[in-house]
């Protein structure tokens, strides 16, 4: 089903400085640094997921390796594998046109699987498209439930209703809608997924280097704040909030996190998964502690990611 689209005209938030018009390599690499970590090239090896809606994870790979594709099991997810060698487009195949699995990067199927009690709930997918979490969540949902998936770009909406046709989901409404004006769907969420728009990083965009700046890094935290601020009042008390970025940027990350626990009413919630603590000191200003329950990933086996879960308190 789709619905036409409400635009919002985007506000910048945040302050341009000096350091908004500084970018490249050396720039970035040097931020890198500050926050702990050093600077290495990386070669990701393509991932899948399979589809447990309609297929079974031995049945699958071994018609995959009977292809004469190579899989690796990824240790830190239930569905997830690595494709070591394979002769064809892993886009390609009978398996992949049927729905059986999905072509999903390694950290992007770390959100989904954040949440807790999903069976039956009624969930927001933020910022939907192509729809690999989406098909996730409905995997992990075993098609109970309601899934409203969200994208502001009409054209974004066809490969995640494809997606979602391919993979037998049928908990799933597809609206047109920026994610913040969620509330004009005048619903509540028991949980809201926000794998939201982000500045990416280097690793899966080799001109990233010269593309990015500052500025563009706090003009999306300030769009990303809004996001966060809209999410608020679609979602019940006491309900979840997934929060993830393919960004490396504090400002997208841990920054906001804190922002988000000063301002609207959040805390954040320990979860287990791939990867390091969040970063409780960003240049040498002090963050709420709880920060550190959040996962921040390096590149090295996946791209850069961050992701954290939030709840949301009641009031009174």
């Amino acid at each position: 089903m789709l619905k036409q689209n409400f635009s919002a005209t985007p506000s910048f938030i945040g302050t341009t400085n000096f350091l908004s018009l500084m970018s490249g390599k050396e720039f970035f690499v040097n931020r890198y640094r500050e926050l702990g970590w050093t600077y290495k090239d990386v070669k990701l090896k393509p991932s899948i997921r399979i589809n447990t809606i309609n297929s079974n994870r031995d049945d699958v790979v071994n018609r995959l390796e009977s292809l004469g594709m190579t899989l690796e099991k990824i240790a830190f997810l239930e569905d997830g594998y690595w494709i070591s060698k394979s002769d064809f487009s892993i886009g390609a195949t009978a398996e992949y046109l049927l729905g059986l699995y999905s072509i999903q990067e390694a950290a992007a199927q770390i959100p989904a699987t954040l949440f807790t009690e999903l069976e039956d709930k009624t969930l927001l997918d933020a910022c939907a498209s192509p729809g690999g979490k989406t098909v996730q969540l409905a995997n992990l949902m075993k098609n109970s439930g309601v899934i409203v998936a969200l994208d502001i770009k009409r054209r974004r909406l066809f490969p995640l209703s494809n997606q979602l046709e391919r993979s037998r989901v049928r908990n799933t409404i597809v609206y047109q809608l920026d994610a913040r004006e969620a509330s004009r769907l005048n619903m509540k969420f028991d949980r809201v997924l926000l794998d939201v728009p982000c500045s990416g990083n280097y690793v899966t965009d080799k001109d990233w280097f010269s593309r990015r700046t500052v500025e563009d890094v706090e003009r999306n935290a300030g769009r990303q704040k809004q996001i966060l601020t809209e999410a608020v009042k679609i979602v019940k008390d006491d309900g979840e909030i997934v929060y993830a970025t393919c960004s490396l940027e504090p400002e997208e990350n841990e920054l906001n996190i804190n922002w988000t626990i000063e301002t609207l009413n959040l805390q954040v919630e320990e979860i287990k998964c791939h990867g390091e603590k969040g970063l409780t000191d960003v240049f040498g200003r002090k963050l709420n502690q709880s920060i550190e329950k959040c996962k921040r990933i390096w590149p090295g086996q996946t791209q850069g990611f961050f992701v954290c879960k939030l709840r949301k308190q009641a009031l009174g």
